[in-house]
């Protein structure tokens, strides 16, 4: 087996190999079990980054297995499942760091991060899968290895929710089964290919195709939280904080959304979806998504389930990019596949300090949070400002590209939607910033809330990452143009989609 083969398997074995050591540690190993954590989110960046050279370099990875005649376990590492490789493995390491610090005398740690590590390996999987059987069976991994996460405290809220989200994630699996199977019925396989293989059928194959991509966009657009699918994410909010991040930012929401770009990409082609006229009713239920999921935003005073509704609304950014045909639009949606992942990471990170440390669940909570909490605030201002699109921040590159996209693309009514959204952004962060640094302390609030140890507001293991990916939202949004940033990686992949297939 040669190292390009090796490669992708020691990516995936980099949390593999140690999750399931973690499984067998007694609780009170606790040493022992924050080395591997911290070691294998350490080893797997350094594999990533070997493999993201090679990739960049022109170099092809893969491997292969026979399963059965004509159907086969495959891996291969390109540059779209890169930019999906690279963000995990980033926000693993803090998502690690962070969840050592907040579970910190917490019971089922064992299980929480045995769990934790099988949910990035799935999550790598998906990202580095060659064929849609291959992505299949990571993804329903995904779920399986997710929902230990969402039901961890074992109370009859988190395990309501858990169910709820088991529910929708199986019968989306279901959907997305069904249209690997008919697929592969007429194609003879599911490979991923440059420019899609649904082409290959003839156009007596147009209303089966029709009927395919509904499934397969149903089967992954649950994940995703496309709307009407999207009533599992609220619920799930009951997980720690840990698992929400992981959910928002790094595996759940993502795989969905990543594996609607395959689809339309590398099964059908974009020329092709386009000719089936599939993009612009995607486009369509993304714009409603946005809509739908900013408006409900507005109306929860619960902290995280605000949280929660605005990835319904940013993660369909995503797709509306991939729907607006187009290399722009394209740019717009791949780049912020990365951006919304370091954005709502850091929201999410810092909603489970403020709940931690000053036991602050709501919006209506939130006076004078930013005095009490000026650094994690800070941070979470940050995150907001990003999610509004405000200048210099990595949102605002992203809408950007996709108004450019929407008006390349001649659907103008897209731009209005993306002005909307952001102008609802704001209507449900601001509120949050402005209790937080000017409204008083409550008079209320005991005296451990009021005090501070100098500059040390919260455990240090729970400050240093909102910090890093706040600063990470600012990096990418000022240094947009330089050429290692998710957005030069978004044109390299835009330029294979489009110019590759002759378009300009």
């Amino acid at each position: 087996m040669t190292s390009h083969e090796l490669l992708p398997l020691a990516v995936l074995a980099s949390s593999l190999l140690p999750g399931l050591i973690i499984f067998a540690l007694p609780e009170a190993w606790i040493g022992v079990r924050t080395f591997l954590n911290l070691f294998a989110a350490i080893a797997k960046l350094g594999l990533v980054a070997l493999l993201l050279a090679g990739v960049a370099a022109g170099e092809e990875y893969g491997v292969r297995y026979a399963v059965l005649p004509g159907l086969e376990l495959a891996l291969k590492a390109d540059a779209l499942g890169m930019l999906f490789i690279t963000l995990s493995a980033i926000l693993w390491l803090f998502t690690t760091l962070y969840a050592i610090g907040y579970l910190e005398g917490a019971p089922h740690r064992s299980r929480f991060f045995g769990f934790f590590s099988l949910c990035v390996t799935a999550t790598m999987g998906i990202a580095m899968a060659a064929n849609l059987f291959t992505f299949f069976i990571f993804y329903e991994l995904l779920t399986l290895s997710t929902f230990p996460l969402v039901v961890h405290r074992g109370t009859d809220k988190a395990m309501k929710g858990g169910t709820i989200y088991l529910a929708y994630t199986l019968i989306g699996g279901t959907a997305l089964l069904a249209g690997i199977v008919w697929l592969h019925h007429l194609l003879g396989h599911t490979e991923f290919a440059h420019a899609g293989i649904a082409a290959a059928l003839g156009p007596e194959y147009a209303g089966q195709l029709k009927i395919i991509f509904l499934l397969l966009i149903a089967g992954v657009g649950v994940k995703a939280a496309i709307v009407p699918l999207h009533g599992w994410l609220p619920q799930a909010m009951v997980a720690p904080a840990p698992v929400s991040a992981l959910l928002h930012a790094v595996a759940v929401v993502k795989a969905g959304a990543f594996g609607i770009v395959r689809i339309v990409y590398e099964v059908y082609g974009v020329e092709f979806a386009q000719s089936l006229d599939l993009l612009y009713p995607l486009a369509i239920f993304a714009a409603v998504t946005i809509l739908w999921g900013s408006f409900r935003a507005l109306f929860q005073d619960d902290l995280k389930k605000r949280l929660a509704y605005s990835t319904v609304s940013q993660v369909s950014y995503i797709v509306l990019g991939v729907a607006l045909f187009g290399p722009i639009g394209t740019i717009g949606g791949l780049v912020h596949l990365v951006h919304q992942g370091i954005m709502k990471i850091t929201l999410f990170f810092c909603a489970g300090n403020f709940a931690e440390t000053l036991g602050i669940h709501k919006v209506s909570e939130m006076d004078g949070a930013g005095r009490r909490m000026p650094l994690t605030t800070l941070a979470f201002s940050i995150g907001a400002l990003g999610m509004m699109g405000a200048p210099l921040t990595a949102g605002a590159v992203s809408k950007a590209w996709l108004m450019d996209g929407a008006t390349a693309a001649r659907m103008d009514w897209a731009i209005w939607v993306l002005w909307t959204s952001s102008l609802l952004n704001a209507a449900y962060f601001l509120p949050i910033l402005w209790r937080a640094w000017l409204r008083p302390v409550p008079a209320a609030w005991p005296e451990e809330h009021i005090a501070r140890r100098g500059w040390r507001e919260t455990a240090l293991l729970l400050l240093l990452p909102p910090l890093f990916t706040a600063a990470a939202t600012l990096t990418a949004g000022m240094l947009a143009d330089s050429e290692a940033t998710p957005l030069a990686w978004a044109r390299l992949i835009a330029e294979r989609e489009y110019i590759g297939q002759g378009r300009p």
